[in-house]
């Protein structure tokens, strides 16, 4: 079922959760009463989002510090949405009655990392990131492929635009030294 994005009257979180079409790909979101689908993402788009969840998990799995998830679904204050990256720290991971990751992730991820589609506008992503950080979250990363920025957002900080060899800040107790520049280098297949 393909559905357009649309405002539901009635429909709860809970309701769009139950919802067999949810799970298609790209997602669907659930945000202020309304069903929004994602874009499909594109080339640049799935080379970033594989290599920086590569590098966080490579780099914080074995110490169990953080753990970086691609297109996971966290349903948090009347919202259910899937961020392109959703870093949590390893003490929040749900678990299920098995002691195995659990399948819903009922709360805000640490840190947000969002890749901007082509023909995608930012509003309504920086309005999920901004989100996000009103709920808990440390740390909202906005990557732009196109303009070659990444926009950082920090819970009462202002907005930052890193480009080339800034270094770019990271979730609290990660030891990882990363520029723009680094993640941009992913695109170019060697």
């Amino acid at each position: 079922m393909t559905i357009a994005s649309t405002q539901i009257k009635g429909l709860t979180l809970e309701e769009f959760l139950q919802q067999d079409y949810i799970d298609e790909s790209p997602a669907y979101e659930y945000i202020d009463n309304q069903i929004i689908r994602k874009p499909m993402p594109q080339g640049k788009h799935s080379q970033i989002q594989y290599k920086i969840c590569e590098t966080i998990n490579q780099l914080s799995e074995k110490e169990k510090i953080v753990y970086a998830l691609p297109e996971l679904r966290c349903s948090f204050s009347n919202r259910s949405i899937v961020p392109d990256i959703a870093v949590f720290y390893w003490a929040r991971i749900p678990l299920d009655n098995q002691g195995e990751i659990a399948n819903q992730f009922n709360s805000y991820p640490d840190w947000t990392i969002e890749i901007l589609s082509p023909n995608q506008t930012p509003t309504r992503v920086i309005d999920n990131i901004l989100f996000c950080l009103e709920n808990g979250s440390q740390l909202g990363w906005l990557i732009d492929s196109q303009e070659k920025i990444i926009m950082v957002f920090q819970p009462e900080k202002p907005l930052k635009i890193y480009r080339q060899d800034e270094t770019l800040p990271i979730i609290e107790n990660m030891d990882l030294s990363i520029t723009s520049n680094h993640i941009f280098s992913w695109l170019k297949i060697k």
